[in-house]
């Protein structure tokens, strides 16, 4: 199972645009995606879901969790790195269990000219603390408000085939 996930729990994100098309993309290969997006995280789940604590409103998203064998992570720049919401997410999920031995794709994304590179490298840190294998093909989308068309899918050549390579390889992953 895969599940894309939408790394930023701000209303109406970019994020969440790219998440989806990601997802489109993979229908058209015949695979099936999970999409998460943060955004629908418990409000409580600084006190309710970390240190050993689990709450029935996380209990699903930990099962969506423990059931995927691939993730890929759509990750904006925040404040130079990756959001604060994902790193608190990753650390509400059960350890190991949740990531180890498990496969993920990692695609950054900024309003700015880097595309996340900061940030993309902070979360392969952490993705290998907690034993997830990432595939070597990183994609780093910069300008991003000006990659989408008004259907919010990626338009620009050499970004859609590179994120076409990037979804063939982590299919193979």
């Amino acid at each position: 199972m895969i599940t894309i996930i939408s790394s930023t729990n701000r209303p109406g994100s970019v994020s969440l645009k790219l998440a989806k098309y990601y997802q489109s993309q993979l229908a058209i290969k015949g695979i099936e995606a999970n999409l998460l997006s943060l955004i629908d995280l418990p409000p409580t789940i600084i006190v309710s879901d970390l240190y050993g604590k689990r709450s029935a409103e996380f209990e699903p998203i930990q099962q969506l969790v423990t059931n995927t064998q691939k993730f890929i992570f759509v990750v904006p720049e925040y404040n130079g790195s990756f959001p604060g919401v994902l790193k608190t997410f990753i650390d509400a999920c059960s350890f190991p269990d949740s990531f180890a031995d498990k496969k993920a794709a990692l695609v950054g994304l900024a309003t700015g000219k880097y595309g996340n590179i900061r940030g993309i490298d902070h979360l392969t840190g952490v993705c290998n603390y907690v034993n997830l294998h990432v595939l070597p093909m990183k994609i780093h989308i910069p300008y991003i408000k000006q990659e989408l068309d008004e259907n919010d899918h990626l338009f620009k050549e050499d970004t859609v085939k590179f994120v076409n390579e990037q979804i063939e390889k982590f299919i193979k992953f």
